[in-house]
């Protein structure tokens, strides 16, 4: 395999990890998702920085303004996705 070659196999290879990493965090959240309905609130997936392991998130409905938002969000959904996908380091709920 030349080097030209070799290169594209790499790009392929990060690409396919990059993708099935953003399927277990969309499939996570999809989990997550329920616990949050029940109380009138919910998650979107918004973004996710492979280099910096930064999930972003959009809390809507109830999760949008209640205080406890912020200990939701880091108790709830980022401790059970961190534990899941290695490749997420923090999760922040941005406003839309």
């Amino acid at each position: 395999m030349n080097l030209k070659n070799m290169s594209k196999a790499k790009n392929i290879k990060k690409a396919d990890s990059q993708e099935s990493t953003l399927e277990k965090i969309k499939s996570l959240l999809e989990q997550i998702r329920p616990a949050l309905q029940m109380d009138g609130g919910d998650v979107r997936f918004v973004d996710f920085d492979a280099s910096a392991g930064l999930l972003k998130v959009e809390l809507l409905g109830h999760c949008a303004h209640c205080p406890m938002s912020a200990m939701t969000l880091k108790q709830g959904i980022e401790t059970e996705i961190k534990q899941a996908v290695k490749e997420v380091k923090e999760v922040k709920a941005i406003e839309m």
